[in-house]
């Protein structure tokens, strides 16, 4: 089958979303990826936004969370506030799940949307953090999208604008947040995820035609391949779902 890198990172992201999970995303690439879960293997997946919206039909990709589309059919229409509170609330236990995006992540998953170069006088001043800390730092898991490039996976961000494991095991829970972190690093060669112990970085799988090494390659730090594999690609079902039910107008795709 014929498919494209994107839509190979939208359906490795649906499948880390679990029936039941309440998914706070944005648009672009994270709202198809929980669109696609919701249609694929998460039927009871509850997708809700920072503009308040919370489990809206979803009958057309919305191109920003603002967008009216956003809102249609939804069981509740409020604002930011409680839809971090959503994200805050400790009934929901470990059923919220963040889907965000950076330009910079290192090992330990800490994530860098606000500047290239110095603080005070950057090289790309970037569109900073919205609501990415507040989700990394209170849900109990996230899914973060990254293109594979060796400037986005420094040795050292630039600046920490959404944490990740800090730097290393316990120093969430030192820094006064909730337990929790990222759990997979979905990118355009392959799957990331953080070993338990260490809390670092490692390479889980990759993609038909790319190899370990071809990761590696592209990241300034280097990462255990040891546990590595190849990935299964989408299938037939997931791609028709995609294709014909979720982005039908490849406005995203």
């Amino acid at each position: 089958m014929d498919y494209t890198l994107k839509e190979t990172m939208t359906i490795m992201a649906a499948r880390e979303i679990r029936n039941g999970d309440i998914v706070f995303c944005g648009t672009g690439i994270s709202m198809v990826a929980a669109m696609a879960a919701k249609q694929i293997s998460a039927p009871d997946s509850i997708i809700f936004f920072e503009t308040g919206s919370i489990d809206s039909c979803l009958e057309e990709i919305p191109l920003a969370v603002a967008d009216p589309r956003v809102m249609f059919g939804a069981a509740s229409n409020s604002g930011l506030l409680e839809a971090f509170a959503t994200m805050q609330n400790p009934n929901t236990g470990d059923r919220v799940i963040g889907i965000l995006g950076a330009a910079q992540i290192d090992k330990y998953g800490n994530l860098n949307s606000t500047c290239i170069g110095n603080y005070f006088q950057p090289k790309t001043r970037l569109s900073g953090s919205g609501g990415s800390c507040d989700v990394a730092s209170f849900v109990s898991r996230c899914l973060i999208f990254m293109q594979h490039e060796k400037r986005k996976f420094p040795i050292k961000l630039d600046y920490l604008t959404s944490p990740g494991y800090l730097v290393g095991p316990g120093a969430r829970e030192r820094a006064g947040l909730k337990p929790g972190g990222p759990t997979a690093v979905i990118t355009n060669l392959g799957v990331m995820r953080f070993d338990n112990d260490t809390k670092e970085m490692y390479l889980a799988g990759y993609y038909p035609g790319v190899t370990p090494q071809n990761i590696l390659d592209n990241m300034e730090f280097s990462v255990d391949i040891s546990r590595a594999i190849e990935t299964e690609p989408p299938t037939e079902r997931e791609l028709k779902i995609l294709r014909k039910r979720v982005d039908p107008q490849k406005l995203v795709l």
